[in-house]
């Protein structure tokens, strides 16, 4: 009987480690590093305050990051012997930014708990936090990923969505990544922040919503309506496809849905792929592998 019991208990430890090895939960750091979320969230309120258009660049950072082999942290390591860093791919190529930011938060981080927190975690807190801080919505983010022990350059060059592709070709990128034209839809709406450059090769840098682009809101769907959208990536989500249309409607007249809309996105895209449990690292350095 008392064997049993063990056998039992042993067997309910063994699925329970299993099951915090493979999946991602809010509460990851509350015992191991009680002020993580704290931590990251005062850093980047700094940044953001000094200069606003932070919070569009890091939230960039954990888009690129989670669809390259998913959100493992790799975009942020530095080229080296064995790695050539994602940062030279054509999408990251002069406007990946927003790394004395994650300098600091990793700083921190190793100073209130040492190799605990991983930069794949306080890439997803620090995107959350930006949205948050330029009047988006707020939700949980899931936690516990590592770090990836390397990094994918051709992953990136034919993974992320660029500029002047077809509606179908985005749509079939995000499909990739277990996402649907509904995630399509509301993560495009990130481009509410943030700027670029036009596709016809101006060098110049252009508000990607004119209107606010400083603030987190729905304007970004107002400007496609009145055929107002940056880049050809945006204004097709309106123009060549009846489904992706109606939801950039949805959102331009019902702010409140879109932002519920971009929080469960944000969601699962911090799902795509996880390092968990015994798989990737703990960087001690984000820039580049352990040894």
């Amino acid at each position: 009987m008392v064997c049993s019991i063990i056998a039992i208990t042993l067997l309910a430890l063994g699925l329970a480690s299993n099951i915090i090895g493979r999946f991602l939960y809010p509460l990851f750091y509350d015992h191991s590093c009680p002020r993580a979320q704290e931590i990251v969230r005062n850093v980047v309120a700094k940044a953001v305050a000094k200069e606003p258009r932070m919070a569009a660049s890091l939230l960039r950072l954990h888009f690129h990051d989670c669809f390259v082999k998913g959100c493992d942290a790799s975009i942020l390591l530095d080229s080296s012997g064995s790695i050539i860093s994602e940062r030279r791919s054509n999408p990251n190529r002069n406007s990946a930014r927003g790394f004395e930011v994650i300098d600091k938060i990793k700083a921190a981080m190793e100073k209130e708990c040492p190799h605990t927190v991983s930069c794949a975690d306080f890439l997803a807190l620090a995107a959350r936090d930006s949205t948050v801080l330029t009047g988006g919505p707020s939700w949980e983010v899931p936690l516990g990923r590592r770090d990836a022990r390397g990094a994918s350059l051709s992953g990136f060059n034919n993974n992320i969505p660029a500029p002047n592709n077809t509606f179908q070709t985005i749509l079939t990128k995000f499909k990739l990544q277990g996402l649907d034209i509904v995630d399509v839809v509301a993560l495009s709406g990130s481009h509410t922040m943030g700027n670029s450059r036009c596709a016809s090769g101006d060098q110049n840098l252009f508000f990607l919503d004119f209107v606010s682009p400083i603030k987190f809101d729905n304007n970004y769907f107002k400007n496609l309506m009145a055929n107002k959208g940056l880049l050809n990536s945006d204004e097709v989500l309106f123009t060549k496809n009846g489904e992706s249309r109606e939801l950039v409607e949805t959102y331009a007249y019902n702010q409140e849905l879109f932002f519920q809309q971009f929080a469960k996105s944000m969601i699962k895209m911090g799902n795509i792929s996880p390092l968990t449990g015994y798989r990737g690292e703990i960087r001690q350095d984000y820039r580049k592998i352990n040894a």
